[in-house]
């Protein structure tokens, strides 16, 4: 299983990051980036705070699950590839990122670190009864609405995405993609609790050690 991730995908969260990261306009490419299949966290179990960042971020996005094997996918076919969704939490050190920034360095350890990507239950594309570019999401911290989005809003759409990657690396049924974070995103403590949420369907819950 892999697990891909799309940088700045929202313009108003790649402002909020700051003047390094804004695109006035939207790219020609995606932003893409990987995190080890040690990063899954699943079932509600808890997210621990690295020893190695003063900042852990959470990132709400929707996250889509690859269905079959697919390489060089056609956009327009694009939608056959995944059939569920559901919300994540792209966990970002963010202090590390800015030294990696700084220096033109990969993401790689402050995206793809153990437990870094949490995932809530799937439901099928069928039974969401909405379009892929038209659904709500957002996190709540002790029950309290933090952050939310919309995927119309996406500079690049879940079907573009779905063809930019299997350009490079051949789509497996299992393979999740996050497909980027909306403005809002911020720290984590110990003792949050987050629940998340795609339109009124509650598919996320764990709390912070």
């Amino acid at each position: 299983m892999k697990i891909f991730g799309i940088g700045m995908n929202y313009a108003l969260h790649n402002k909020e990051l700051g003047e390094t990261l804004i695109y006035k306009e939207r790219p020609s490419e995606p932003v893409v980036f990987t995190k080890a299949d040690s990063a899954l966290l699943t079932g509600g179990k808890p997210f621990f705070i690295p020893d190695f960042t003063s900042q852990c971020d959470y990132e709400t996005e929707l996250v889509v699950r690859i269905c079959r094997l697919g390489r060089s996918i056609s956009q327009r076919f694009a939608h056959r590839y995944y059939d569920a969704v559901t919300v994540g939490i792209d966990f970002t050190a963010r202090d590390l990122q800015r030294q990696l920034c700084s220096k033109g360095l990969p993401w790689d350890i402050c995206k793809g670190f153990d437990g870094s990507a949490a995932v809530g239950q799937f439901i099928e594309l069928n039974k969401l009864q909405r379009p892929i570019q038209d659904v709500h999401f957002h996190l709540d911290i002790d029950g309290q609405t933090v952050q939310s989005g919309h995927t119309a809003d996406m500079l690049f759409t879940v079907d573009e995405i779905v063809s930019y990657i299997s350009r490079y690396f051949t789509l497996k049924m299992g393979d999740l993609i996050f497909t980027g974070t909306p403005a809002g995103v911020g720290p984590v403590s110990i003792d949050d609790h987050l629940d998340g949420w795609i339109e009124d369907q509650h598919l996320l819950s764990f709390n912070v050690k």
